[in-house]
C-alpha cells in the first residue's frame, strides 16, 4: 500500500492507495488530542482545504473522518468562545467557510470513525459523514440548549433523517448523553466496536468501499442526496435520469453527474 501524507498542525490528511486500480483512501485526523480535538478557526480552515483537496481529486474512493487521542471531537473550542466579543460572534468566525457543506457535498462515501467524546459541533460533523462507525467508549450530545442557543451546523436538518423526529428532538431538547449502543439502536451509529478493535473495523469497512465502482457508490450518494425531499414520482424521474447518464460512460456521466448535484445543492 502506498501512501501520500499532508501533515498539518491541526488536521493531518494522508492519501492511501490500496487497490491495484489506483484507488485510494483519504485519512483525514482532527489533531488537537490536547483538548479533545476541540474545533477552532485555525482547525476549520485546515479542514477546508483538505476537503477542497478530496473534492479535487478522482483518486479518492473513501474517505475517513476521525479524532487523535482521546476523543473524536469535544465541539466548540469555548476558549475562543471566552475570547469573541459574543458566543454569536465566535460562530460567524468558524463558520466563515462553509465546511459543512463541503463535507456534505463529497462525491464519495464518508466515514465517520468514532471514539470517547462526540459533542456539538463534532457530532454535527460525524451526521454530515454517510456511514458512522464507533468504539464502545463513544457518547454523543448536543449541549448547544443549554448555553441558550441551537445547534446551526445542520443538526437539525440531518438528526431527524437519521434517527427520526422524536429521537432527534429528544438529543437537542434535553442535551443528554447518549451512550453508542443507544445510538446504535436509534439508528445513528451503523456499528459498535470495542476500542482496541475500532482501527482496524474503519480501514475493513473503507478497504471494502473503496474496492467497489467508485462511479457507482457516486451514484447512489448523488440520487439519494438529491431526491431526499422529493415526492416519490419526483424522485423516481430523477433516479431514471441519472441511471441514464450512466450509460454514456464513466466520465461523461460523472461530468453531468457533477453538474446536475451543484444544480440541487445551490437550491
Amino acid at each position: 500500500m502506498a501512501r501520500a501524507t499532508e501533515t498539518g498542525e491541526i488536521v493531518r490528511y494522508e492519501k492511501e492507495w490500496v487497490t491495484q486500480r489506483g484507488r485510494a483512501i483519504g485519512w483525514i485526523t482532527l489533531n488537537r488530542p490536547e483538548v479533545l480535538n476541540a474545533y477552532n478557526v485555525q482547525m476549520r480552515d485546515d479542514l477546508h482545504e483538505v476537503l477542497r483537496a478530496v473534492h479535487d481529486d478522482p483518486d479518492v474512493a473513501v474517505v475517513v473522518l476521525r479524532g487523535a487521542g482521546r476523543a473524536f471531537c469535544a465541539g466548540a473550542d469555548l476558549t475562543e468562545f471566552g475570547t469573541a466579543p459574543s458566543p454569536t460572534i465566535a460562530r460567524k468566525l468558524r463558520f466563515a467557510r462553509d465546511v459543512w457543506h463541503m463535507l456534505r457535498t463529497v462525491s464519495c462515501p464518508v466515514i465517520a470513525s468514532l471514539h470517547g467524546h462526540v459533542l456539538g459541533g463534532g457530532m454535527e460533523m460525524a451526521m454530515l459523514c454517510d456511514v458512522r462507525i464507533a468504539s464502545d467508549d463513544t457518547k454523543l450530545r448536543l449541549p448547544d440548549v443549554r448555553l441558550g442557543m441551537i445547534p446551526v451546523a445542520t443538526a437539525s436538518q440531518t438528526l431527524p433523517r437519521i434517527c427520526g423526529l422524536a429521537s432527534a428532538l429528544d438529543l437537542v431538547l434535553t442535551a443528554r448523553v447518549m451512550s453508542a449502543r443507544e445510538a446504535q439502536a436509534a439508528g445513528i451509529l451503523a456499528e459498535v466496536v470495542p476500542r482496541a478493535a475500532l482501527d482496524r473495523a474503519t480501514r475493513r469497512l473503507a478497504e471494502s468501499l473503496a474496492a467497489r465502482s467508485s462511479f457507482a457508490q457516486c451514484q447512489l450518494k448523488a440520487v439519494i442526496r438529491m431526491t431526499d425531499a422529493l415526492s416519490g414520482n419526483e424522485a423516481r424521474r430523477v433516479e431514471r435520469h441519472i441511471w441514464e447518464l450512466s450509460q454514456k460512460g464513466e466520465e461523461e456521466g460523472s461530468a453531468a453527474l457533477t453538474r446536475i448535484a451543484a444544480c440541487f445543492d445551490s437550491r
